[in-house]
């Protein structure tokens, strides 16, 4: 293992390397593909949260426990792309590296092993960076540290690299932080979760813009913010996808409802399957937990519709609802999730669904179908956390787990915060 400097370089001996940036604080990571010019051929060319896969690159979620990552495989690049630009920003709007110095790592994407460490020494006022590239030199693949800071985010970079912004592209600033190798530009910052993890990617040149919504989003994400709201209608996601609800600049705090449905598979029997939330602190602590035996917790803040047997018919099988704005203050994360008690499978269960509803309007305000099935009889649908600027986020789990009850999804729901 080497400790890298600013500006040195190492030859990869594998195709597929991953990079994972860790620091005190959760990190927005992100990866570019970028041509001999130093930008990226279109916005699917941003790989990020929201758009978490592209042409040899991918972006893995460590959910606020474990470094986000990108993972490079250079022999699945296209022809054309020269580069792998690795980017960090802080999660909190607004923060900067200032004493939360974030060290990458590169490993071999297949067995794991470290090849080298990173650690951008002296900064400060920087709220994005360029941590490190992936490159290509003479017909050999290479990692060179960069460590490049910039003051005006995500979005500064985004833009640089050649990204598209639908809202108001933030601004280009100068690079605050001197470096050997690349010109950078700076990131999309976000409200910080009561759980704290960091991410790191590869490769730097120019930056591009803010990141712009997935294909399958019909939100983009504005600079800024790096999540993309409900200003522009409801948003559909996709696995490990987040929405801020925002609308209008304003955090939701009115009463939604998590409506959850499913069918038989392949006109198979009624299967009996049950919904349920459970709530935790800051700490991943358990507080309670609402389902078909217990319809009501936190002083009648959440609320549970009634346990459905079969499965049946259109529409919503079971319907949970959550009043924000009267959650007590120490309930800082929802787990949302559907347990089959009789012990059929989820391989056994079709058209699996939750979908967030604004319990004033009947507005559906977001979607998530789960498209896969394992052979398993419990899943975590959706997790609402607090930010603590005191909006909350959904992201879509779909994450499968051994168990017939909600007692048994208390602890792995903890560690999906």
């Amino acid at each position: 293992m080497t400790a890298m400097t600013p500006g040195s370089n190492l030859p990869l001996d594998t195709t597929r390397v991953t990079v994972d940036v860790a620091a005190p604080v959760r990190l927005d990571v992100s990866g570019l593909l970028l041509t001999a010019d130093g930008k990226v051929r279109s916005d699917a060319d941003f790989i990020f949260y929201n758009q978490p896969s592209g042409p040899g690159v991918s972006h893995r979620s460590g959910g606020g426990s474990a470094p986000d990552s990108i993972t490079v495989d250079t022999a699945a690049l296209p022809p054309g792309i020269e580069r792998i630009v690795v980017t960090a920003s802080p999660d909190a709007a607004g923060q900067t590296f200032q004493g939360i110095e974030p060290t990458a790592t590169v490993r071999g994407a297949d067995g794991g092993a470290v090849i080298a460490t990173f650690t951008p020494p002296q900064l400060g006022s920087e709220t994005a960076l360029v941590v490190v590239e992936v490159y290509q030199r003479g017909g050999v693949w290479k990692v060179r540290a960069v460590g490049q800071g910039y003051a005006n985010g995500l979005a500064g970079i985004a833009t640089d690299f050649g990204v598209s912004v639908e809202e108001e592209p933030a601004p280009a600033a100068a690079p605050v932080a001197p470096a050997p190798v690349t010109p950078a530009a700076p990131p999309v910052s976000h409200p910080v979760s009561p759980w704290l993890g960091g991410t790191t990617p590869t490769q730097a040149p120019p930056a591009p813009a803010a990141p712009p919504a997935p294909p399958t989003a019909p939100a983009t994400v504005p600079p800024g913010a790096g999540k993309i709201n409900l200003d522009k209608g409801r948003v559909n996601l996709q696995k490990n996808q987040t929405v801020s609800l925002v609308k209008g600049g304003r955090p939701l705090l009115s009463q939604v409802k998590m409506g959850l449905g499913w069918e038989p598979a392949f006109r198979g029997k009624d299967i009996d399957l049950d919904a349920s939330v459970i709530a935790y602190g800051p700490q991943r602590n358990h507080l309670d937990s609402c389902y078909f035996g217990k319809l009501s917790i936190l002083g009648g803040s959440v609320k549970h519709s009634g346990d459905n047997l079969t499965g049946d018919g259109a529409g919503d099988d079971e319907v949970i609802v959550v009043d924000l704005g009267r959650l007590p203050a120490d309930a800082t994360g929802l787990v949302f999730t559907v347990n089959s008690f009789s012990g059929q499978k989820f391989s056994e269960v079709a058209k699996a669904y939750c979908r967030l509803i604004d319990a004033a309007t009947g507005e559906e305000l977001v979607r998530f179908d789960l498209t896969g099935a394992e052979p398993q009889t419990g899943v975590m649908m959706a997790k609402l956390i607090k930010q603590f600027s005191g909006e909350w986020e959904m992201t879509a789990l779909g994450e499968f787990v051994k168990s017939r009850t909600v007692r048994g999804m208390v602890k792995p729901a903890a560690q999906a915060l």
